[in-house]
């Protein structure tokens, strides 16, 4: 049995033991044409990806490895979709007896719902000793880091992700990131819209209307 049919049997298998949130992806990185390297696409629906489309950046990396030999597979770590939703991704370099890189199979793992609840489960289990805990601000190096860890707080207080947010859950966001002096941040207006997937005019309507609206940078 060829290589590639032997991976897509894997694939296909994996599939249909972890149902309809796993995408599994193989790239073919022998193909001519690149630019469209996937070859073979399980529940394709998770990243948005078809089959024929092209590499990722996890795929360009290794092919300007100028040492194949160094990859090393990856399991376990966590990416994003476009629009929020949260991955557990592995991912496997299958190289030839020479050690040359011919394929790459992707796991990804839609763990977005199983996040929310996790969260809520949390809410029920947590004690008045681990709130005082997670009270302590982080100590950060520079305003762009304090501005992602109180996107980051936001969230979680929120408690889900961007993608399953409904429009009170952002106005609740926003206005925690408001009322904590995010907007004092030069530019954090452009970033915060960004993140929540909003206009800055809608970013501005979400703010406390007693607050000043010239705290946003623009």
């Amino acid at each position: 049995m060829g290589r590639l049919k032997l991976l897509k049997q894997v694939a296909a298998g994996l599939a249909r033991q972890f149902g309809p949130d796993c995408e599994i992806v193989i790239h073919d990185l022998k193909t001519k044409d690149l630019e469209h390297s996937i070859v073979y696409l399980e529940n394709g629906h998770v990243s948005g990806r078809q089959l024929g489309d092209g590499p990722s950046n996890v795929v360009l990396k290794a092919l300007k490895e100028t040492h194949p030999e160094n990859l090393t597979d990856r399991a376990g770590y966590l990416t994003r979709t476009a629009d929020g939703r949260v991955l557990k991704s592995s991912t496997f370099y299958i190289k030839d007896e020479a050690e040359e890189l011919h394929y790459i199979l992707g796991i990804n793992y839609d763990i977005t719902k199983l996040l929310t609840l996790e969260a809520a489960i949390h809410n029920l289990t947590d004690t008045d000793e681990e709130k005082e805990k997670e009270a302590a601000p982080e100590i950060t190096h520079n305003v762009n880091d304090l501005l992602d860890h109180l996107i980051e707080e936001s969230v979680n207080l929120v408690g889900k992700p961007v993608a399953l947010m409904t429009k009170e859950d952002k106005v609740k966001a926003i206005q925690f990131l408001n009322d904590s002096g995010a907007f004092l941040i030069t530019k954090s207006g452009d970033k915060v819209a960004n993140y929540f997937g909003i206009s800055k005019y809608t970013l501005y309507s979400y703010t406390d209307v007693n607050k000043e609206k010239g705290e946003l940078k623009k």
